[in-house]
């Protein structure tokens, strides 16, 4: 090969990988933005790529297209934190997006424990602004460690399956509460950044309001 085409196929192979990387950084951040994910996070919690939670070797839906997995750290005692996110039928004393809350069994809450609670979804391009009731039957417990629900939510024109898992690690200060959720329907399979965003956001208050009523000292 000449010295001329060295350099010419040199200066090609520059344009190709400049090219390329121009490409990878745009593509980047559009795929994130896509994905329902650049919503800022309150301090201390965030979401958290990677291996699926589980409870009991049990996790989300692996098919389900509309996910997110988020975490918090909480300054309180773990039995403060397990305690309110058992006693169902106080949810609405500290979340602000539960409405109603009835326990469908009685006695301990376990494995085949089952309630129906209430929220409210705002309007998205699939489905106009409704209440969904949600009627969830806890799947997998372990004390003081993960809870594994599933069920259905119906409101007007919107169905959705959703299999809900929680983690909790006591840590230095207090305790390390992860969160994973996945939804599937037709009506969130239509529209995956519009679902995923309302789950994310949901997610995150949910994280949010335990970690601020744990932190006051818990159900009163």
């Amino acid at each position: 090969m000449s010295a001329s085409a060295a350099q010419s196929s040199a200066g090609s192979n520059r344009h190709v990988r400049s090219t390329t990387l121009r490409a990878a950084l745009v593509a980047i951040p559009l795929a994130v933005a896509i994905l329902g994910t650049t919503a800022a996070a309150p301090a201390g919690a965030g979401p958290r790529p990677g291996k699926s939670l589980t409870c009991r070797g049990e996790g989300v839906d692996p098919d389900a297209r509309v996910r997110y997995r988020s975490e918090t750290l909480i300054h309180a005692p773990l039995s403060t934190v397990w305690k309110l996110q058992t006693d169902v039928e106080r949810w609405p004393s500290w979340q602000a997006a539960v409405k109603t809350s009835e326990r469908l069994d009685h006695g301990p809450f376990r494995r085949g424990s089952a309630f129906l609670w209430t929220t409210p979804v705002p309007p998205n391009p699939s489905t106009p602004a409704t209440s969904l009731d949600i009627t969830s039957t806890v799947q997998q417990i372990k004390h003081h460690s993960c809870i594994r629900w599933t069920g259905p939510a119906i409101g007007e024109g919107l169905h959705i399956d959703g299999v809900h898992v929680w983690n909790f690690t006591r840590v230095e200060g207090g305790v390390l509460v992860r969160t994973e959720e996945t939804h599937t329907g037709p009506q969130v399979d239509a529209n995956v950044p519009a679902a995923t965003k309302i789950l994310s956001d949901g997610l995150e208050a949910w994280l949010r309001e335990l970690k601020t009523a744990a932190e006051a000292g818990g159900a009163r």
